[in-house]
């Protein structure tokens, strides 16, 4: 397994927005009086344009062995418009079905962790649908507080670095 960027391997944004429509497809941002139906996996690749990106934030992370994609982790800014001053946040943790429960995630996190450092980032948020932390806390990640955040329950996390 090797992790790569996003911008080095353009070829997997149909992939990683297919992904993330499956998984968070559902959920619908309420702007005024409409509806953000911004999470089309056409629309989530044409948002995946924004972290093609190596030098500076936003970045996705991806863990691919032999040509096969097995999960992809962002590291991002302002992931939850309701906490303004929390700027670095960790997004978008998916892994395939298949290579679940197989230590994957770990591997992302911590490539994320050292590439936040990199870029001189302190303190880093998260938000996550498991109540419990799971991983997260497993991974000396701190509970902030839960929320409703647009319709859906989350534990909000922190992680200094």
């Amino acid at each position: 397994m090797e992790c790569h960027l996003l911008a080095d391997k353009p070829e997997y944004i149909s992939q990683i927005a297919k992904w993330y429509n499956d998984e968070w497809g559902y959920i619908s941002e309420s702007i005024g009086e409409s509806i953000d139906t911004g999470r089309s996996a056409e629309v989530l690749a044409l948002k995946l344009a924004d972290y093609l990106n190596r030098d500076t934030l936003p970045l996705i992370v991806l863990i691919i062995e032999n040509d096969n994609l097995l999960g992809a982790a962002q590291l991002r800014f302002h992931e939850m418009d309701i906490y303004p001053d929390k700027e670095h946040w960790v997004g978008g943790v998916y892994i395939d079905k298949p290579y679940r429960g197989q230590g994957i995630a770990t591997i992302l996190i911590n490539q994320i962790i050292k590439l936040a450092k990199r870029h001189g980032v302190s303190h880093l948020y998260l938000q996550t649908e498991d109540h419990s932390g799971g991983l997260y806390k497993q991974l000396g990640w701190k509970a902030i507080e839960q929320v409703n955040y647009h319709n859906v329950d989350v534990l909000v996390m922190e992680k200094s670095l």
